[in-house]
């Protein structure tokens, strides 16, 4: 979204309150609910989503003005951000109105960031934006290299990034990947994200995107934002996505957060997730198909075993056959492997893995 478009969306949410209040009434926010109950799975859209219902705030009712005053700050502070070219972190947002509210009253209008944190996404749900298009920036999180060119316009300068000239390091993808940043070139055929940067590390040693075409993206653990919405814009592109996982409770989350995305983001729906995506591995059926892996299980904690259990419960996973024998296994024999232990027959075997479970077409849905 344009600067111009957002500083809109906020002008408009303003004279809306004006028209409300000089007719004689008081300025009301309406934002859809974002709780559990509301939100669903989308089968056409293949991910989480908010239901329909919705919330109405007023002004002039006791137990709602003090969070639809802190609302209109922040509509009003984003604002004046878009409006000086400015962005800050949601960290900055919260010391920017963490302020008295008069001489008289020891009283700040914020006392703790998850206030304004979640008046952030009401704001991102009701007004149809994204904190990024506001300017407020999230943790830089992931990494990638490869065939990929990206012209950033940042600050008054203009810069072409070229994802295979990054090193060791790799690129390192910022929490805004829409605004005033565009994909210039794209030579890869396919995108693989692993989990565990210390793999990532592994694989960009070998030059792995090199010899397969491919893009080389780990999101360091649990994906950020920015990491997420760039998987979205690859797949848009047509490219396929795999994904490299642990086979425990953490590693299963990260997937099915890139896959269908989280509750806690569901206002986001297909924007941030990509249901196209695959789960390469590591499986429970790895086990049995590579001897020496037999040797190197870890048994399960009860966080895996409990999240397991969950799993069976989600209909968006459960209808998923290779899913549930997978988790059923995990049940029944109370173990899990990491994607580290791969490295247990000779480092490179990682590359060839991977390799062999696309040529196979051996992944999870």
């Amino acid at each position: 979204m344009s600067d111009k478009h957002a500083e809109k969306k906020m002008t408009d949410l303003g004279k809306k309150m004006l028209k409300e209040v000089e007719g004689g009434e008081g300025p009301t926010f309406e934002t859809p609910l974002r709780t559990k109950s509301n939100t669903i799975y989308d089968d056409g859209i293949g991910c989480l989503r908010l239901g329909e219902k919705k919330e109405l705030r007023k002004f002039l009712s006791v137990s709602q003005a003090r969070t639809f005053m802190q609302t209109v700050a922040i509509a009003a502070k984003t604002k004046r951000f878009i409006k000086e070219e400015l962005h800050t972190s949601i960290r900055g947002l919260f010391y920017q109105l963490k302020f008295s509210l008069g001489e008289d009253l020891d009283e700040d209008l914020f006392s703790e960031q998850s206030e304004s944190n979640a008046l952030i996404e009401d704001l991102e749900v009701a007004m149809g934006v994204m904190r990024e298009d506001l300017h407020l920036t999230t943790d830089r999180k992931g990494v990638v290299a490869g065939a990929l060119k990206i012209r950033d316009k940042f600050a008054g300068d203009e810069t072409v990034i070229n994802c295979e000239k990054q090193g060791r390091s790799g690129w390192m993808i910022p929490s805004d990947v829409d605004n005033g940043m565009e994909i210039e070139e794209l030579e890869a055929d396919w995108v693989l994200v692993v989990e565990k940067d210390a793999l990532w590390q592994r694989l960009n040693e070998d030059r792995f995107w090199k010899k397969e075409n491919c893009l080389l993206i780990t999101p360091k653990g649990q994906a950020s934002r920015g990491t997420r919405r760039l998987l979205r814009k690859l797949a848009d592109k047509k490219l396929p996505v795999y994904c490299f996982m642990d086979c425990d409770a953490w590693g299963w989350y990260i997937y099915w957060t890139i896959k269908t995305g989280s509750m806690n983001l569901a206002y986001l729906g297909r924007d941030f997730a990509v249901p196209e995506s695959r789960f390469l591995g590591v499986t429970m059926q790895d086990i049995n198909d590579y001897e020496f892996l037999q040797k190197l299980t870890i048994k399960a904690k009860d966080v895996d075993i409990k999240r397991a259990e969950e799993m069976l419960g989600y209909p968006w996973i459960n209808r998923h056959k290779p899913w549930v024998d997978n988790l059923n296994l995990v049940l029944k024999t109370k173990k899990k492997i990491e994607q580290d232990a791969l490295q247990g027959q000779r480092l490179t075997f990682v590359g060839e893995y991977v390799k062999e479970k696309i040529n196979n077409k051996k992944w999870l849905p």
